[in-house]
């Protein structure tokens, strides 16, 4: 996996800013030498925002930039002159990023849509100067708050393809295979196991210029959802599918075995993925004749189901006319919908799994003391 730069998941450090002190000062000019507090604001911390963008498909840009933090506030001032803001981080993902706390695996946030912003960690807000706490009975306050700190996390990003159909198979059952005929894309294809070993997205062309994406995910074996194989690495992709194209080769002993094995790790993985629409593909069909192909129609599961052949291009129209209306019910399933589990950090590994250093904060040299006033103050 170095030399590729599909990169689904990074591991990085936030922080946002603290909020700057208030000030408490007293007003001096000539002729007045009781003018009273006027102390400014402090600045708020700069907030730390996850924002969807459509121009990024994977997670490369971030997997070299490990830390990062917003500015603080700055400090208020005299004739209550506040202090300057700090400065927002925005952390620009592709579309089906989910937010993980790195410490825990709780689900904290995700974003789906182009242009949609999540508020991860929030700034401190900043002290309120001396001004705002004059009275009647306390004229002359000494004092102003302090920020509030900053908030800090590590956070792990991961990527879930969005994909309008899915292709779910065993190794060499001709994903790979199937989308290089019905789209552009050119994915690796040999004849060993796991030729795929990241997702390939391709746009499928339909009628009337009308087009759908589909994502060739690399091949399940029983017991991915436990890890076996590539495992879990990949199976979050098919999360996001809105649609399921299951695929078993024609020669496969067991056709009706073979998708119910491949169903059931879907289900250990994440149960919410039963109620996705799905459509059965049985691929290498050139090789069957009428009767064979009518025999192994009476034994397949109770879901739409077409013979391909992606050398020939047996059923291949077929297959896009199926698809097409599936993914265009009135009940079809919203990819939205899925309920994000906690992540179990015991099943990830990172390709360069080292400690992430954490920065140290700015020190404020006030930071130790209490209040800050002119030494001429009014008694």
């Amino acid at each position: 996996m170095a030399e590729s730069n599909f990169v689904d998941y990074v591991k990085i450090y936030c922080r946002s800013g603290k909020g700057g002190r208030g000030s408490a000062h007293f007003r001096r000019e000539k002729y007045i030498p009781k003018g009273g507090p006027d102390g400014g604001d402090g600045g708020r911390g700069g907030d730390i925002y996850l924002r969807a963008n459509r121009n990024y498909w994977t997670l490369l840009h971030l997997k070299f930039e490990r830390h990062v933090l917003a500015t603080s506030g700055g400090n208020g001032g005299a004739k209550r002159s506040s202090g300057k803001d700090g400065e927002d981080r925005i952390i620009e993902v592709p579309c089906g990023t989910v937010v993980y706390d790195a410490e825990t695996g709780e689900f904290l946030c995700d974003v789906t849509r182009d242009g949609e912003k999540v508020l991860l960690l929030k700034g401190g807000r900043g002290g309120l100067g001396n001004t705002h706490f004059k009275s009647a009975t306390n004229q002359a306050p000494r004092y102003a708050q302090p920020g509030e700190p900053y908030q800090e996390r590590m956070v792990i990003l991961q990527l879930k393809l969005l994909a309008d159909v899915g292709l779910v198979g065993f190794p060499n059952a001709g994903k790979s295979t199937l989308l290089s005929v019905v789209s552009a894309a050119k994915p690796k294809i040999a004849n060993y196991p796991f030729t795929t070993l990241e997702p390939n997205l391709g746009i499928v062309s339909y009628r009337d210029n009308r087009s759908f994406v589909m994502a060739d995910i690399p091949g399940i074996i029983e017991g991915a959802s436990e890890g076996k194989g590539l495992g879990l690495r990949f199976l979050r992709h098919i999360e996001r599918n809105s649609l399921l194209l299951f695929m078993v080769p024609a020669d496969s002993p067991d056709i009706r075995k073979e998708y119910e094995v491949l169903l059931n790790e879907l289900i250990k993985y994440n149960p919410e993925l039963l109620e996705k629409r799905r459509v059965l593909a049985i691929t290498k069909s050139d090789m069957l004749d009428d009767e064979l192909t009518a025999a192994l129609s009476e034994d397949l599961p109770d879901i739409p189901y077409v013979f391909i052949s992606s050398v020939t291009g047996q059923g291949i129209i077929r297959l896009k006319d199926l698809l097409w209306d599936e993914l265009n019910k009135e009940t079809f399933h919203e990819a939205e919908r899925i309920v994000h589990k906690d992540l179990d950090l015991s099943t990830l590994t990172f390709d360069d799994d080292e400690e992430i250093d954490i920065p140290e904060a700015d020190i404020d040299e006030l930071d130790d003391e209490e209040y800050e006033w002119d030494e001429e103050e009014t008694e």
